[in-house]
């Protein structure tokens, strides 16, 4: 069975349920994740005992405000869609991702998942040696990369084929607003060093991490377009599962990507014995990654 035919399947009435949106679950779930920043940030700021030791969890947890911002691209999270987009475009200042390009960066990944020369994830190449595991797991050049984004969209010279000329003004004015954000969050640090103890430098440390997630999510997975293959799911704990905002679950989303992330679990249960690519935890998946490039 490929994704096409398990769709197909689905009951009209099911399907329904599954897509579901819901602002109270969402904000929920949104307190919850942003609460920990802030107290995060509180204990930083408080310097209590080992606090240097909370960097790296405020990071985390920070960075991995990148799920909800890709969730707010397909605006499930929230049933208002004007709060969709206000969220993810929070949150894409927040880890240096502008939210209207990655819209349409993202929809052109699920049209193309894992095709060559068509899905514009694979623009960018997995790692194929451990040198440069290293270099994709330490974060800097998605930095680089993201902040070179920024540059060539606030200038107006961002066209790749999957951004539609209608569009571009918003991305533009968007990338234009980022930078001024940037730049004022900057100079703030002239006058006290705040943002760098509580943001910019959590962030960094915090970006391996996710760079570690995301690479299960197609990594080494066949380039065919059915999402049953295409796509990992790799089980996890309700820890992880909670800062992914369900992400885990990444065949499911990719074979019904209209399903909000709370209903993700029951979509999972609903399809767990056609899954072909799967992994038992992160740790898992990065020891047999890194054993096939031996």
């Amino acid at each position: 069975m490929d994704h096409k035919a398990f769709l197909a399947a689905l009951p009209p009435d099911e399907k329904r349920a599954l897509t579901e949106t819901s602002d109270r679950v969402g904000l929920v779930h949104l307190a919850a994740h942003g609460g920990l920043i802030l107290l995060g940030a509180a204990l930083i700021v408080a310097r209590v005992p080992y606090w240097p030791l909370l960097l790296p969890l405020q990071g985390i947890l920070i960075v991995f405000l990148f799920t909800l911002e890709h969730e707010c691209t397909h605006r499930t999270p929230f049933r208002s869609e004007a709060l969709n987009d206000r969220v993810g475009r929070a949150c894409g200042f927040l880890i240096l991702l502008p939210f209207e390009w990655f819209r349409y960066f993202h929809l052109a990944h699920h049209r193309f998942t894992n095709l060559p020369g068509r899905d514009p994830e694979l623009d960018t190449a997995k790692p194929k040696t451990l040198r440069e595991w290293f270099v994709h797991v330490s974060g800097f050049p998605v930095w680089h990369g993201n902040l070179r984004l920024l540059i060539r969209l606030a200038l107006g010279r961002e066209r790749a084929d999957y951004l539609p000329d209608r569009a571009l003004p918003r991305m533009e004015r968007e990338a234009r607003l980022m930078v001024i954000g940037y730049l004022l969050a900057f100079f703030s640090l002239l006058w006290t060093p705040f943002l760098l103890w509580v943001w910019l430098l959590p962030a960094l440390l915090g970006q391996p991490f996710l760079r570690l997630y995301l690479l299960a999510e197609h990594g080494d997975c066949p380039f065919v377009a059915n999402m049953f293959e295409n796509t990992r799911t790799t089980f996890t704990n309700r820890v992880v599962r909670f800062l992914a905002w369900n992400m885990p679950y990444h065949v499911e989303h990719h074979v019904y990507p209209a399903v909000p992330f709370h209903h993700l679990p029951a979509l999972h249960q609903r399809m767990r014995d056609a899954l072909k690519v799967t992994a038992d935890g992160y740790a898992a998946f990065t020891r047999d990654y890194l054993a096939r490039r031996n």
